[in-house]
Formats: C-alpha cells, structure tokens, sequence
C-alpha cells in the first residue's frame, strides 16, 4: 500500500535537515536526502539556501512522488530518519539563588510581574531590565524568579554573557548554544547553525510556562531570536548600561534610596555597626550613590573589620563620580599591596576567568602565594569567586584595575606581566593540545618543561575549560604585538573544534589569528593551517561562502609554502564543503585533486608514512560523492576497499564509518540483502556509546527490510 507523503512533512524535515542536524550522522543524513532529492527530481539539487529554497525542493520531490510509489515508501522512511526526541524542558530551575540582602525594589518587581502574567493579547512577554554597572539589575531578575518559581512550571533559565571573551559579547548563534545548552539539550542535537538552533528552542518552548534570563547583553541582535512565540513564555534581557531598541518593556533599576541603602548595609553589616558609623553615614552614602555594589562592600569593610570607615578620594568616570569604581578604589587600599598589585596585573587581559595559574603568572609569583592573595581580594569584593577555584572581575572593577596599573607599576611591568600571561598560556594550551591529539600534524609537540596531560580526553577536557582564556588570549597577544604566540595559540584551539565541537567558542579566535597570519607571515605554514581551521569551523556552523574563501586561502597558503601535506588536506576540505552542499561533481574533482597533490609526496618527505591512510580517507570522500552523482558501481568499489584497508589497520571506527557508506550505496542500488549484512558488521564495530551511529544504523535496517 502507498504511504502518502504530506507535502508539509517534507517541508520540515527538508528544512531540519538543512538547518543541520546535529553531529556526524546529521551529515550522513544529509548526504542521504541529497541523494535521494537528485533520483526523484533527476537533476542536479544543489543544498538550497534559505527557506523558500527548501519549500520549493519540497514541492519538486513531492510532485513526483504520487507517480513512484518506490520512491514515496523510501521518503516515508528516510523521514523516519531524522531523531526524534522528546520536546521536554527539565523541571526545576536554572537561575543561580537570590541574594538575602535584597532591599526595596518593590515597585519595580511589581512591573516585571505584570508584563510576565499579563494577558499575551498576541505581544510576546519581554522586558528589558537596565541601569548602570553594580545598580542590582542582576539581583532583581533573580528575586523575581524566586517570587515566580511556581509561575513558571517548566523552568527557569539564566545564560549569564559576561564571560564572554572581548567587549561585544557573544555572537547571536553563541547565544542560542548556551541556552539550548541550559535547556538540558545535548551536544549531537543541538543544530550547527543559527537558524536550526532557534527553531529548536521554539520547538521545545511551545506551549511551555517558563522564564528565561539572559544576564548582561550588550546589543539587541543577541537575543532578538529569542522574544517568545508562545504566550506563557516570559524573557527578561538584563542590560548593565543604556537600554538600546527592543520590543519590551522597558524597566530601569534606578540608585537605592537613602533609607533603602541603610537598610540594605544594616542587613549586611548588622544595625549595631550601622548605628556606631551613623555620624559618618551621610558621607558614606554619597559616596556609593545608591549603587547596591557599592553599599555592599561598603557594608562588608564594616562587617569584618570593625573599625572607623576610612573612604578614598572620589573617582571619577565617564560622567561624574562612579561609586562601583570608588568601590574598587576602596578594596585596593584594604588589601596588602601584593594582592592589590595581582588584581591590577592579572586585569590587564580582560580574561572571563581567573586561575590561580593565570594570576601567578601575572603577577609573577608562586602558585601558593596567587591562591592566598586571590582569596584576600575577594573578601574585598576586587574579585567573585567560580566554581572550579575559579574567580571573575565585574566589568567596572576589572576596568579600573586595568585603567591604574600603569601609573602604580609602570608601563614595562604591566607588559611583562601581561607577557608572562600569554606564556603560561600557551604553554599549558600546547600540553593539552598534543594530549588530545597526540598523533596530529596540526598539533605542535609538548613543550620539553611542564607537566603532561595523561590521555586525550584529558587533554581536552583541559582545552575546554581553558577555552574563553585561550580566545581572549589570541586577541590580547596581537594587541601586545606577540605575533608568533597569537599564530601557536589559534594553532593550539584546533583539538577544540575537531573533538569536542566548540565551534562558536573559537570563530572569533580564529578569525584574529587568521588575519594576524595574513598581515605578518602570509603563504606560510603556519597561515594556511589557520586558514584551514578557520574554514573547517565556518563549513560546521553551515557558513559555507566564507568557508570557500578560507578554504581557498589555505590551500594557496600551503601552496606557496610548499607543503604539499597542507595543500592536500586544504584541497580536501574544499572537496567536503561541496559534498556537503550536494555539489557532487565538484566535491569529486577536489577529492581526486587532493590525491593528485598527495601524490607528489615521495618516499621521506613528511608526510611519506600517512599516505596510506590519508589516500583511504580521501577515496571514501571520493566514493560518498560517486554515490550522490548516481555512479553506484564505482562508489561501491572504493568504499568496499576503504572498508578493507581499515579493517586491516585495525581502525574499528573508521571502518564502520566506511561500511555504513557502503551500506547506502547498496540499498541506492537495491541490494538490501548485501546492505543489511554490512549494517551488521557496522554495528559489532561500534560500541554501545556511539547512540547516534548505532541509531542511523538502525533507522537505515528499516529502509533496506522494508525495500528489500
């Protein structure tokens, strides 16, 4: 009986398979459906760009399928293919817990409330919560969700951009990454692109009663995918500064008024201290201008030291007396000089995160000696504390620090600290990059000094964890004209993107080293593999103009270096930014130039002893392609020798790789009794842990049983 294929289904799974599917079986299937879409249309498909592209290859599939009652059963099942999971929210909430000495602020709760329980009336709920730096924005966002928590039975979650790398923050896309990411979705299903990430967080927030927080956003592209589509879903964009243009409701956080402000320190610092400092009180509350930041750590100088408040001379911003830097001013003369001296160093760089081993590096000092000087600037609010032994600056603080370390140590100091910095850097990146790839051309050796990560995941788990200090690093080095550490740490993010698929985090690193290559070593070695990394990362996230160009970039960088390695592996990626576009032709004649460069290659040159290998990972690019252009004899030769070779070499993951390839060119050709056998051997190869693999395996059994 012919199963009817609705044109709407195959408009969304056309468009979910376009907007990328998650992970290396998101490309296995999108290869599929290029397939496939040639046979039922019998021309060449190109990937459309945009929706309407995917409507109208939805409409020309779908057209000749009533006809072709074969092809209508394959499409029924290939849209089978695409995972399913369940549009479910985690319970509970995300937010990080409110504060205890939360003051007054009612009127401005009041308004929250109203815009996140008033009636939809077709307006999404959003509101946009602003004041300037260490006013309380951030301390409201969170009272309100705890005076909410019941309001919103499907979550509450808070994605906080201040540790964002550099001044603008994370990109739209990066932003969409880390809620999805809050929202309980795992790595293979969130979507590479843009696009694909924002129909899925509209997908799992449909008919939802939840809240979502996005803490510290500096423009309105950031969170403009994200104003809600569905009425019980309530965003609240926190702006610490002016408000730009945005369809919400906009609520300012004005200063804590004279009473609040006692209130608040009296909460803190209990009334009995409050009462002692009252003759003094007038002053003390000038001077932090009923900024919450500023009357807090005010109110902590009175709690654990007890002694007659002492307050710097005012300092003065942008416009007029700002109490978060007085603030800060106050906290360098309450630490000893050594500590201050750190904060001030260790400021220089902007990092989104400190470590022990960073500051020490900073300031030039033991380990030991940074753990104990950082807790002593955190008790004096200089800095927060993170998990993990791990602290942050506020952006306000952090810029004072960075703006009187040259007048208080000079200007050679500053830049050998900021120099030792970007040293200890590197050298732990360059440990942790050979770990996680230790068998790697594009990873430069260990370092001969240091201690070693012991294996490849932990090699990566570190470059993980060290990710936006590596990124910040890369600009910071360019900016201090340390051109060759800029280049080695772009070099070094490359396990990053390739292992563990943190291609948002790097873009903006790569795209700085990238440059930095051009400007300073152009056709050089080192050029052409940023320029390769670069495009790789582009072709993952689905930008695939800008990936053509980068790739092109490399291939001439290698080539003009004379690495023939380089220049082969560059022109092979060319042929994977087309295979992936369903540029079949193409893709073919970049992967047999490739081979040719490979080729060229002669006994004891670099390189020499991978060519095997390198020519079997080349020809299974070769025979995917065969199988998209319709050539399914000679796809299935080359894939049943690649599958042969990795047997041989003992490589179980390339292999079943190689033999879930071979497996679809079978079934193309309608010899599902051969295609099941290898779909087999694919799966007692794979271990339990390869869920997406072994899910596709099974998903392509049902095609094959119900063809065959």
């Amino acid at each position: 009986m012919l199963e009817i294929v609705a044109l709407s289904a195959l408009t969304a799974f056309l468009t979910s398979v376009g907007n990328g599917a998650a992970g290396e079986m998101g490309k296995q299937l999108l290869l599929s459906t290029g397939a496939l879409a040639r046979r039922a249309t019998g021309r060449d498909t190109p990937l459309p760009a945009g929706r309407e592209g995917w409507e109208s290859l939805a409409g020309d599939v779908h057209a000749r399928l009533a006809d072709d009652p074969r092809q209508a059963a394959e499409w029924s099942l290939l849209l089978r293919s695409l995972p399913q999971h369940a549009a479910e929210l985690p319970a509970g909430s995300g937010l990080p817990p409110a504060t205890r000495h939360f003051t007054d602020r009612k009127d401005i709760v009041r308004q929250l409330r109203r815009e996140a329980t008033r009636p939809a009336g077709g307006r999404p709920r959003v509101a946009l919560l602003y004041g300037p730096p260490g006013i309380g924005t951030t301390a409201v966002a969170l009272h309100l969700g705890a005076l909410c928590h019941a309001r919103f039975p499907d979550g509450q979650f808070y994605v906080d951009l201040r540790d964002g790398s550099g001044d603008q923050g994370p990109a739209p896309a990066a932003v969409l990454l880390r809620l999805l990411r809050q929202m309980g979705v795992g790595p293979d299903r969130i979507p590479p692109t843009e696009a694909g990430r924002e129909q899925l967080y509209r997908r799992l927030t449909a008919g939802r009663r939840a809240m979502v927080v996005i803490d510290h956003v500096s423009s309105a592209a950031q969170v403009r995918a994200l104003i809600p589509s569905t009425p019980e879903v309530f965003l609240l964009v926190i702006v610490s500064g002016s408000p730009f243009a945005l369809e919400a409701e906009p609520v300012p956080v004005p200063r804590l008024s004279d009473r609040d402000a006692l209130e608040m320190m009296g909460r803190i610092a209990g009334r009995e201290r409050i009462a002692r400092a009252r003759p003094r009180m007038p002053e003390v509350l000038a001077h932090c201008g009923g900024n919450a930041f500023a009357l807090r750590t005010t109110a902590m100088r009175l709690l654990n030291e007890d002694t007659e408040l002492e307050l710097p001379a005012p300092v003065t911003g942008t416009s007029g007396s700002d109490p978060v830097r007085a603030a800060a001013q106050a906290g360098c003369l309450r630490v000893r000089p050594e500590a201050a001296r750190l904060c001030r160093l260790t400021a220089l760089g902007d990092w989104p995160s400190v470590t022990v081993h960073l500051a020490a590096a900073a300031a030039g000092v033991a380990e030991a000696e940074a753990a104990h000087l950082l807790a002593e600037a955190a008790d004096a609010q200089l800095l927060e504390p993170l998990p993990d032994d791990r602290y942050r600056f506020r952006p306000e603080v952090r810029r004072y620090l960075a703006d009187t370390a040259g007048p208080e140590h000079g200007i050679p100091e500053c830049s050998a600290a900021v120099a030792r910095t970007l040293e200890a850097l590197l050298h732990r990146a360059l440990h942790a990059a050979h770990a996680a790839l230790p068998q790697s051309w594009r990873t430069e050796p260990a370092p001969a000094h240091g201690e070693p990560y012991r294996g490849e995941a932990a090699g990566v788990e570190a470059l993980a964890a060290e990710a936006g200090n590596l990124v910040r690093a890369v600009s910071v080095a360019r900016e201090y004209r340390h051109i060759t550490t800029a280049l080695r740490l772009g070099r070094a993010l490359w396990p990053l993107q390739l292992k563990a698929g943190h291609w948002d985090e790097v873009l903006p690193a790569l795209r700085v080293a990238a440059r930095c290559a051009d400007d300073h070593q152009p056709g050089s070695r080192i050029a052409g593999a940023l320029h390769f990394q670069l495009a790789h990362c582009l072709g993952e996230l689905g930008r695939w103009e800008e990936a053509d160009r980068e790739a092109d970039a490399a291939a001439r960088a290698e080539r003009d270096a004379g690495h023939l390695r380089g220049e082969a592996s560059s022109v092979e990626l060319q042929g994977l930014l087309n295979l992936y576009r369903w540029r079949y032709e193409t893709a073919h004649e970049r992967f047999t130039a490739a081979e040719a460069v490979y080729g060229r290659i002669a006994p004891g040159q670099e390189g020499a002893e991978d060519l095997p290998r390198a020519f079997a990972l080349s020809r299974r690019h070769r025979g995917r392609a065969l199988r998209g252009m319709g050539r399914l004899d000679e796809s299935r030769s080359l894939l049943t020798a690649v599958a042969e070779f990795f047997r041989e070499q003992g490589e179980a993951y390339n292999q079943a790789r190689a033999l879930t390839d071979l497996a679809e060119t079978l079934h193309d050709s309608g010899e599902n009794t051969e295609a099941l056998a290898k779909i087999e051997e694919a799966e007692r190869l794979l271990p339990p842990a390869a869920t997406p693999h072994l899910g596709y395996l099974a998903a392509l059994r049902l095609r094959c049983e119900v063809a065959g």
